[in-house]
């Protein structure tokens, strides 16, 4: 009896025994008949033989069990777990540790939905955290179920969609703030500067923010994006922060801009700009039509009569003029073959220097050209006005050319016609010039943003030259014959002027020109094609003055 307890305990344990190896076998191989038997079949031929793998459709069960599995051990974060239910173990286990490191994954909450055969989705939430910006994702992704080729058990079909529905082979989700940050321009006193606001200034702004983006600072928003194989930016699919504008500080004022935009406006069509004399700090660029080309600073005309506050350096220093010496000023004159006369033909007889000057006769200049040299212009407006060297103004800019000439065409140079080139920019310029006494090269960004040298003057004004150029602009600006007195009328301050009729071929009207100052706001307006400047470019520079 004994005995036969004995013989009945060894029987049990071997039924587990060979039940224990039927599962094992089935998990292996997939031999589902040994496993639904439990059997083994022992001796012969047939035990050499390895066991055929399941190549059968799966199983719901199979399918979910499997789905389960690995999500489970995704969203524990045992990235080796899971990826060992793959099909692709080492891309899987890349995949996903590059998912939680380069991606910022801290967490994951994983919700499956109803399979669909053998594909399952499943909802993602994914805790972001990087550089103290935190956030969430939320998706709906997808798995596929099939049978491992080598064991024939359910295993999830490795693709990079799985951890993401966007991502492809090559991808990477990242999360960072790499990438530029955005930069804004502002004004002397901070304010943002829009293009929204100020369209005129739209080209300006543009290239103030790319020539000045890596002296801006600021700080790149947090983004989780798709990053393809090449490192480019395929898709952000979140941002988690705004990040830090950067910013480029420039010398304008706001509220003197708009009111020299709309006193351009009022034209139809003009451009101009106002500079602070004693830094040479660019306050106001205005123009009308708005264009991608901003004629202000890089447009290229004739200054005309504006000129002549030049040449009268010239002429001065040469001891060719002085303001109250007499001074001739015929009808005519001819130069190197030209015959020159004045607007409308006008003559002063027994005058001086100062009223040929209000007055803007070009014959008084034109007399003086065979006692100058064809290179004299050229070097006066470089080395007392910086005219003709480079300069740094923090945006792009033409900066005017005086070229040398002769003949004829020397001479109508002294009269800003010939092949004399400016724009408002450096027209304004001079005007600061002569305010104060000295070239100060404008700029609109400040040197000190990224340490550039401004231009500067071969030689200094000296204070008498500056005095009495002063004297002459001043007189323009307030005498009964100056003909910039009743543009300037409403003007205050220590104040003069300079009017400018530009001719240009093939064009009706001559090009409108005025330059003036009034204590230390320099303005220079042109407005082409329409006539006399003191009528038509006066009254522009007139509100800008008196808007400072």
């Amino acid at each position: 009896m004994r005995d036969g307890q004995k013989m009945a305990v060894i029987g049990a344990v071997c039924a587990v025994a060979v039940g224990a190896a039927g599962f094992g076998a089935y998990a292996l191989v997939g031999d589902e008949s040994t496993a639904a038997t439990g059997s083994r079949t022992t001796g012969g031929e047939d035990d050499a033989k390895p066991r055929a793998v399941e190549t059968g459709p799966l199983s719901a069960a199979e399918v979910r069990g499997a789905a389960t599995e690995f999500l489970t051990a995704w969203e524990s974060g045992d990235a080796a777990a899971a990826a060992a239910l793959t099909d692709e173990e080492s891309a899987a286990r890349t995949a996903l540790t590059a998912f939680a490191e380069d991606g910022g994954v801290t967490g994951v909450r994983l919700d499956e939905r109803a399979p669909r055969e053998t594909e399952v989705p499943f909802e993602v939430t994914a805790e972001v955290a990087r550089d103290e910006a935190t956030g969430t994702l939320e998706y709906v992704s997808e798995l596929t179920v099939v049978r491992d080729e080598g064991t024939g058990g359910p295993v999830v079909d490795w693709e990079p969609s799985v951890l993401h529905p966007e991502l492809a082979p090559g991808d990477t989700l990242v999360t960072d703030a790499e990438g530029d940050p955005e930069v804004v321009a502002v004004d002397r006193a901070g304010n943002e500067l829009t293009a929204e606001e100020f369209p005129e200034l739209k080209s300006v702004l543009a290239d103030i923010r790319k020539r000045y983006a890596d002296q801006a600072g600021g700080t790149a928003p947090v983004r989780t994006r798709i990053v393809d194989a090449a490192g480019e930016d395929k898709k952000v699919l979140a941002q988690h922060t705004e990040g830090t504008p950067g910013e480029v500080p420039t010398t304008l004022d706001a509220d003197l801009q708009r009111a020299a935009q709309a006193a351009v406006e009022k034209t139809g069509g003009a451009s101009a700009v106002a500079i602070k004399p004693s830094t040479g700090e660019v306050l106001a660029v205005a123009a009308t039509p708005v264009e991608a080309f901003n004629p202000a600073l890089r447009g290229s005309y004739a200054p005309g009569s504006t000129w002549k506050v030049v040449s009268a350096s010239l002429l001065i220093e040469k001891g060719l003029a002085s303001a109250d010496a007499p001074h001739p000023c015929p009808q005519f004159f001819t130069h190197g073959g030209w015959k020159f006369q004045n607007l409308d033909e006008f003559q002063i007889d027994g005058g001086t220097f100062r009223e040929s000057f209000a007055r803007s006769c070009n014959t008084a200049f034109i007399g003086q050209a065979g006692e100058l040299s064809d290179d004299d212009l050229t070097q006066q407006a470089r080395d007392l006005f910086g005219l003709g060297l480079t300069w740094q103004v923090g945006t792009g800019t033409f900066d005017g050319s005086v070229p040398v000439q002769s003949d004829a065409q020397m001479a109508a140079s002294l009269i800003g016609q010939g092949g004399v080139r400016m724009n408002p920019l450096t027209m304004a310029s001079v005007a600061a010039t002569v305010r104060s006494g000295a070239f100060h090269q404008p700029y609109l960004v400040p040197p000190s943003v990224d340490g550039r040298t401004l231009a500067s003057a071969p030689r200094a004004m000296s204070p008498a030259l500056a005095q009495e150029l002063r004297s002459l602009m001043r007189t323009t600006a307030t005498a009964p014959y100056g003909t910039a007195t009743a543009a300037l009328a409403s003007v205050g301050g220590d104040k003069g002027g300079k009017t400018g009729s530009a001719e240009v071929d093939g064009q009706e009207q001559p090009n409108a020109w005025f330059i003036g100052y009034s204590d230390d706001l320099a303005a220079s307006a042109v407005v082409p094609a329409s006539g006399h400047g003191g009528t038509h470019a006066g009254p522009v520079v007139a509100e800008i003055l008196n808007a400072g």
